[in-house]
């Protein structure tokens, strides 16, 4: 039997980032109350979240477990197992409210400042934009529990690789020809309208290599960056290798993605495009060399999650030049 006053539930199905970014609030409780954590997710996520000294279980959900008919029963047995324990939702969705109300014991939920997003990207208004801009995603995630956000440093996210994967990341590189300290690109995005031009990433590419600076491609897509290439692990990696790798990177660049905060997860510094998105939204890496690239348009921002097609030929990503990423990558290095 579980302890309820040491142990809590917390619900996050997806997406991966902000799964990830759950990790630096549950290393900041389990530190200031001595918790332990059981976590329900998505069985895609679930990994991320392994070798983890904070969490004792992960219950992995499979596409199965959530239709509706399926989920009420799944929500059935999960309150009936951890009985009498505390719920911690940062998710707000529609299962997790199925869930509370099934569940046996103190349910806490987190606020997704929902009306104040849809109202600042229909408005562009600077008053709710700076209001939103007071807190970023983990410390609304903190608030579910705690009566004042705690500081952004204090809950950085945390991946715990093992010396295993360190090492199998160690010997990719070296096949690859890399040295650690290279610098990572993830090119690709679940959405097109959220990426950086494909003929933007070559050019980068070439720039590095004028500068000799070693780089690498990480993440999933159907149309790989430079195929045949050495240094492309496109659709090469699982989540953690993917980890394992970026943890050896001097810096990754990539947009407004979940691969931005796997880099965070591992203290790799990032600089990240952002586009139809932004920072207001709450998800934006935020470690001591971190850089975000914007441009300040009235159109933007367009998208909660970058799903829009542009009518503007994408103007907010392509009118990032190339050479302003190369200096913003040059200055991460100066200031590591």
């Amino acid at each position: 039997m579980k302890n309820p006053d040491k142990h809590k539930i917390i619900f996050r199905l997806s997406a991966l980032g902000d799964v990830v970014l759950t990790t630096g609030v549950l290393g900041y409780w389990a530190r200031k109350y001595g918790w332990k954590f059981t976590v329900i997710t998505k069985i895609e996520n679930a990994s991320i979240l392994e070798n983890n000294p904070f969490i004792e279980e992960i219950i992995a959900l499979e596409k199965q477990d959530m239709g509706d008919l399926a989920w009420l029963k799944k929500a059935g047995q999960i309150s009936a197992e951890y009985s009498g324990l505390d719920l911690i939702d940062l998710h707000k969705t529609l299962r997790s409210s199925i869930l509370k109300l099934r569940w046996k014991g103190n349910a806490f939920e987190y606020s997704k400042y929902g009306f104040k997003r849809r109202l600042f990207n229909l408005s562009s208004c600077k008053f709710i934009e700076k209001k939103l801009c007071e807190t970023n995603v983990p410390q609304r995630y903190a608030l579910a529990v705690e009566k004042k956000a705690p500081k952004r440093e204090e809950l950085l996210p945390e991946i715990y690789l093992t010396e295993n994967e360190l090492e199998q990341a160690k010997d990719y590189i070296v096949k690859a020809g890399l040295k650690p300290g290279f610098t990572a690109l993830h090119p690709y995005a679940t959405h097109p309208d959220k990426t950086w031009p494909q003929e933007k990433w070559k050019d980068l590419i070439s720039e590095l290599e004028n500068e000799n600076i070693e780089w690498a491609v990480i993440g999933k897509d159907r149309n790989t960056l430079l195929p045949g290439t050495a240094a492309d692990f496109t659709n090469m990696l699982s989540l953690r290798q993917t980890c394992a790798i970026l943890k050896y990177a001097g810096v990754l660049v990539t947009g407004d993605s979940g691969p931005m905060h796997l880099a965070s997860g591992v203290s790799t510094p990032v600089v990240s495009i952002f586009g139809p998105t932004s920072k207001a939204w709450g998800f934006y890496p935020c470690r001591k060399n971190d850089v975000v690239l914007e441009k300040d348009l009235p159109c933007r921002p367009c998208s909660l999650h970058g799903k829009n097609s542009c009518k503007k030929g994408r103007e907010c990503l392509c009118s990032i030049e190339t050479q302003e990423v190369v200096e913003a990558i040059k200055t991460v290095f100066r200031n590591k």
